[in-house]
């Protein structure tokens, strides 16, 4: 059974009021602090930021005006975003970045220059807190997510500010969001395959990872097994990926369709009934020439996928020919569900998961920037960023983000200490250790939060320099207060405000699990095989019942690490579960072994 298939005998359980049945979760503590392989496009993001904040450093440091490098920073922090998108939605994705951060920033100025009521603006900085989180949850901008809007927008509301200066101000963020935007975009020239190639690598790669494990475990009890769900999850990402990239041109659609076979290709791994080292080792040759950008290779498929990439061929025609086509089509992310504004909004709908997450954030910083204030810190928005960072999908991961926040910004404290000497300096040596400090950030965050909290909190600190420089004492110990007493205060209201929604997500999940089966049964149960002459349409609609299903499965999987680690829910089903997942996971290997099959060539 799947990994979460553990006798529920083994966990405290309960009754609530209401006879539905709650259990009492253990966190974590090893786990925690093990870190990790880092991500295969670490250095995009480290070298990205780097240059998008340098350049308007520098340029300040010869005006003699880094008390606005804040201000610089809000625009140049965008740069951390979208490197995982091809370039095309990655354009999109970062002006509307850059968009989302100058508003927060406006916000926060105008707020910091209409009152100093130190209580109303922790409220507010709250507020806006709870907002960044559920709106980068519900439109799902990836990596840093929503702390790095938090954590300018917090430091903007306790800046001193008059009105006249918040248009000023807000022109130099949009001014460095653009840089950033440019400096993001740059890559293209070089390499404007980039983007969707490391996606089709990282399926190829996980697929060999498949072949090389045994992959008949899809029809064996327990299915599905880690390396099952990996490559499904890689594969499906890598469709979403595809499905971004336009092509306008001859060059680009042929690119494209290069990639698709290779997809196609990877994909056949989950139809595999044992072990293959020499079809894996074939996938990783793929995988290697793709990241070092060698012409794709040739590859053959059988007609049935050929048929079902002439059918992808035909819907990314009409895509390319008018952008508002995307919502259709075989590829497309969640078939039959609603895309852009819309599917955002309705994530935020009555009755979303993402509700009392965000009622976690408001109360738990607010909270915490008023505990902050009690125990006498003048400017608590480091207790609000921290209490903001660690609220994560569950109460378990919101425990880990805790301890790695706290123990990341001891060692940050105890290194801009020793390193004191070397920050009074001058200007420019801030400005060499910030830089330094946010590509090491960038290089091993992916490894561990911790880690990465070790750089990040010098950087932070060193931004407060520019603007204005404190004690030495006073600075660390109102840093390291803040900390405790956000991380502290967070973690309580994140205990006892549950989200008690995510098991009825487990409910919703299953349910279209169970419907992208059926409807994938009725197509391969409802005749002996298709006619020669309609392999091209038998094998659109073979396609389209895999990607529904195996969408469904992801949501499912995700849906389950959610409620698990809520330390008080109702219990998972984790045999209705684990079934659902073994028979989704068979029905999902003949939906792609009909599109391998050498019978349906045309």
């Amino acid at each position: 059974m799947g990994k979460h298939a553990r006798s529920t005998g083994q966990r405290a359980t309960a009754r609530s009021g209401s006879g539905t049945a709650v259990r009492a979760r253990p966190l974590p503590i090893r786990s925690t602090v093990l870190l990790r392989r880092p991500v295969d496009i670490w250095h995009k993001p480290a070298l990205s930021a780097v240059v998008a904040l340098g350049i308007p450093e520098f340029v300040l440091l010869a005006l003699g005006r880094l008390d606005l490098v804040l201000y610089t920073s809000a625009g140049a922090m965008c740069a951390l975003y979208a490197h995982g998108l091809p370039y095309a939605a990655r354009a999109r994705t970062l002006m509307w970045v850059v968009l989302g951060m100058v508003a927060s920033l406006g916000v926060a100025l105008t707020a910091a220059s209409l009152t100093t009521s130190v209580p109303l603006l922790v409220l507010l900085a709250s507020l806006v807190a709870a907002v960044h989180k559920m709106m980068c949850d519900a439109t799902r901008v990836g990596p840093p997510g929503n702390l790095i809007f938090t954590f300018i927008s917090a430091s903007a509301f306790f800046v001193p500010q008059r009105a006249g200066q918040v248009p000023f101000h807000l022109a130099l963020a949009l001014g460095a969001g653009a840089l950033a935007w440019l400096v993001c975009m740059a890559p293209a020239l070089v390499r404007p395959r980039g983007p969707e190639r490391i996606a089709t690598a990282r399926a190829l790669e996980a697929a060999a990872g498949l072949l090389r494990s045994g992959p008949a475990a899809a029809d064996a009890p327990g299915a599905p097994d880690r390396a099952r769900h990996a490559t499904a999850a890689a594969v499906n990402a890598a469709w979403l990926t595809l499905f971004q990239v336009p092509g306008r041109t001859p060059a680009a659609a042929a690119a494209r369709a290069g990639l698709e076979r290779l997809l196609v290709r990877a994909e056949s791994a989950l139809a595999a009934r044992e072990a293959d080292a020499a079809e894996a080792e074939r996938y990783a040759a793929w995988a290697r020439d793709l990241r070092r950008g060698r012409p794709l290779p040739a590859v053959t498929l059988t007609g049935a996928q050929a048929g079902e990439l002439a059918g992808v061929a035909a819907e990314h025609a009409g895509q390319d020919r008018d952008p508002g086509h995307g919502d259709t089509g075989p590829r497309r992310p969640a078939p039959g569900h609603p895309r852009g504004f819309r599917a955002m909004f309705g994530r935020l709908a009555p009755g979303s998961p993402l509700l009392p997450i965000g009622a976690r954030v408001a109360v738990g910083c607010a909270l915490a920037g008023w505990a902050s204030m009690a125990v006498g810190v003048g400017h608590p928005y480091w207790a609000v960023v921290t209490a903001a960072s660690i609220y994560q999908a569950n109460t378990t991961l919101s425990w880990q983000r805790a301890v790695q926040r706290t123990l990341g910004n001891l060692l940050g404290l105890l290194l801009f200490t020793a390193l004191l000497p070397v920050i009074h300096t001058g200007h420019l040596a801030m400005i060499l250790l910030a830089l330094t400090f946010q590509f090491c950030a960038e290089a091993s965050i992916t490894r561990n939060y911790w880690l990465g909290s070790v750089w990040v909190t010098p950087m932070a600190l060193l931004l407060t320099e520019f603007a204005r420089r404190l004690p030495a004492r006073t600075l660390v110990t109102d840093r390291w207060t803040d900390t405790v007493v956000g991380a502290a205060v967070g973690l309580a209201c994140c205990v006892l405000v549950t989200n008690r929604r995510a098991a009825d997500r487990i409910e919703a999940a299953l349910g279209r699990v169970a419907a992208a089966e059926a409807a994938a049964l009725r197509l391969l149960d409802g005749d002996g095989g298709p006619d020669p002459a309609d392999v091209r349409d038998d094998a659109r609609e073979t396609g389209w019942a895999r990607d529904r299903l195996a969408g469904s499965l992801v949501e499912l999987r995700e849906a389950v690490e959610v409620s698990a680690g809520e330390w008080w829910q109702r219990a998972v089903p984790e045999e209705r579960v684990a079934l659902a997942e073994q028979q989704g996971h068979r029905t999902l290997a003949r939906l792609v072994r009909r599109l391998s099959a050498p019978a349906l060539a045309a």
